[in-house]
């Protein structure tokens, strides 16, 4: 039976890539929902929607939405039907699990488990590892992965400022743990150890040295996780290159619905630990004691772990954009976005009064000496004289721009890198601080496959006229947000 429903051939194809020797100004961006919006501004008339939030959410690409409406009339259950349909399904569900596999690039033995974004993968994760595990996790995680290891002996690192920094932190780290550097064996009498690292900044959109992290944590007998949802949609991401023991995204960041996620990775502690969730799908067989109690035996693959109903829509539409951004062609994705990246950068820095945020260095470049990127199309910044939040609401109702305003989930590395940046408490939209603490908060647009060159264009001539001749209209404080005045 084909994994895919005759429907579903019709979908659409994804738009045609640039050549490799192309001009990424003139390549096309993937066509994605929404592309077409328009919105109200609060001067009058309308103005096509720029969505430059894609770090929060990327918006859905119209090949995963096509592939996605034509499977819909052939839903089923998946896994425990004798029914065509759930045949079908079930087919189209594992035949996924492949698809996210080889866009991972995965070892043979690797498993790969569905769950609803980046923060379940981890906290699972957090749940199946050994009970003496010791965790090291940086400081500048987002909350996703920072947060699920509380309940472990956890070890947090300061924040680098280099990426030769997070190495050599990383590797003093380990040493105090283990000081007889070795190959990985994880069978250390001293215990078992992970290192949780992001592959790109939330923040900053900053690359991570994470082949030499994994290097350096294997050294030490440790397992490493990488956290790649803001990685997963703008480059390609090889477990076997960067020799990670584990990879997490979601599904909402890689162009796919929101509600699916991905964890991938090695199969032994996923197959020791109990299930994530206890219930249907992750058991094997379930019988009654003679006590009267109940045995159950669990699944060892990828099913121990997900257990109930699974979202079927939302691992299709995941293994969707696997297969769009394959297609399209990473080397090209990468060129066209480092155009806009540099569009916005030198836009940027024609203002004084902005200040984009850096933990590796202000004038880090877009790409390193060799042409290699240094970074995705993630960039915060500060615009002085101005509260964050008034300043994003201003692009919202005036110019129809859609950008974050706030710590964005990542709260130590956004005050790490606000510290000597106050801002007015008692502004429009200024979020509320502790006794003592002042108001900090940043400015953060993002951008990816789907975004056309007049919206990046649209942005940097609102923020130059906003700075020079300031909002052309009045803004309160409403529920803790900044928004206009009526």
């Amino acid at each position: 039976m084909s994994a895919r429903p005759n429907a579903a051939a019709t979908a659409t194809a994804v738009a045609p890539a640039a050549t490799a020797d192309a001009d990424p100004a003139c390549a096309a961006p993937l066509p994605v929902l929404g592309r077409d919006v328009t919105v109200p501004l609060v001067t009058g008339g309308e103005v096509t929607y720029a969505a430059l939030d894609y770090a929060a959410s990327a918006p859905a690409l119209q090949r995963v939405w096509d592939d996605v409406a034509a499977y819909a009339p052939y839903y089923g259950s998946v896994h425990r039907g004798a029914g065509y349909l759930s045949q079908l399904s079930t087919d189209l569900f594992e035949n996924s699990r492949v698809t996210v596999a080889e866009f991972l690039d995965c070892r043979p033995d690797d498993q790969v488990v569905f769950t609803r974004s980046t923060t379940d993968s981890l906290n699972l994760l957090a749940a199946v590892i050994p009970a003496d595990c010791e965790v090291f996790v940086f400081e500048t995680e987002h909350h996703a992965s920072l947060l699920p290891w509380r309940d472990a002996r956890v070890t947090y690192l300061n924040a680098p400022r280099t990426p030769e920094d997070a190495i050599a932190t990383l590797e003093r780290a380990l040493a105090e743990r283990d000081p007889s550097p070795r190959s990985s064996s994880w069978g250390d009498p001293i215990g078992p150890a992970l290192v949780c690292v992001t592959g790109a900044s939330n923040v900053t959109g900053e690359l991570w040295p994470v082949q030499e992290l994994a290097a350096a944590a294997h050294a030490h007998g440790a397992r490493i996780v990488l956290d790649a949802a803001q990685l997963a949609p703008h480059h390609p991401v090889s477990v076997q290159e960067l020799d990670v023991d584990w990879v997490a995204f979601s599904g909402h960041k890689l162009y796919a619905p929101f509600g699916s996620g991905v964890l991938a990775g090695r199969a032994d502690w996923l197959q020791d630990a109990e299930p994530y969730l206890a219930g249907g799908g992750a058991s094997r067989k379930v019988a009654r004691r003679a006590d009267g109690g109940v045995d159950v035996d669990w699944h060892t693959t990828a099913a121990r772990h997900e257990a109930g109903s699974p979202n079927v829509i939302g691992v299709y539409s995941i293994a969707s954009a696997c297969k769009a951004l394959t297609e399209a062609g990473f080397d090209n994705l990468v060129a066209r976005e480092q155009h806009l990246v540099a569009k916005v950068r030198a836009g940027l820095a024609e203002v004084a009064e902005v200040k984009v945020l850096s933990l590796f260095g202000d004038d880090s470049p877009s790409r390193s000496a060799g042409g290699t990127p240094t970074r995705v199309g993630v960039i915060s910044f500060v615009v002085e004289g101005w509260n964050s939040s008034h300043f994003a609401a201003a692009l919202s109702a005036e110019y129809g721009i859609g950008v974050r305003d706030g710590l964005f989930c990542a709260h130590p590395l956004v005050r790490t890198l606000l510290g000597s940046d106050p801002q007015d408490p008692g502004e429009c939209g200024a979020p509320e601080a502790e006794p003592g603490e002042r108001s900090l908060n940043a400015i953060r647009v993002s951008f990816g496959a789907g975004t056309p060159d007049e919206h990046v264009e649209r942005f940097v001539r609102a923020v130059k006229e906003l700075v020079r001749e300031g909002a052309k209209w009045n803004y309160r404080t409403e529920d803790g947000r900044c928004v206009p005045a009526v």
